[in-house]
């Protein structure tokens, strides 16, 4: 893996991680899939403003933005599966 790639290897797997934690909810909640990809769309495209503009004012605050990011995703991760629930054991009745 090259030098450019490898810097950005981790955020590359906790992204799709959010992206299927994302579309579990979505699928969960019954919503509209054209809906939630342009929702999904403008998010990114939000993100990508706020990452291009905020870096430097946001690098002293490196470590804590990394750990409230791992734990949203923690949590989200625990609430599509909580959510998830019901289903699957409607499934095995």
């Amino acid at each position: 893996m090259s030098t450019g790639i490898k810097q950005f290897s981790a955020l590359l797997i906790f992204g799709n991680i959010e992206n299927l934690i994302l579309a579990a909810q979505g699928v969960a909640a019954a919503v509209n899939p054209l809906g939630l990809a342009i929702l999904s769309l403008i998010a990114a495209s939000c993100w990508l403003l706020i990452g291009t503009f905020g870096t430097r004012f946001a690098m002293k605050y490196s470590r804590a933005i990394n750990f409230i990011g791992g734990l949203a995703i923690f949590i989200l991760g625990i609430q599509a599966m909580m959510e998830s629930i019901p289903g699957i054991l409607a499934f095995f009745h």
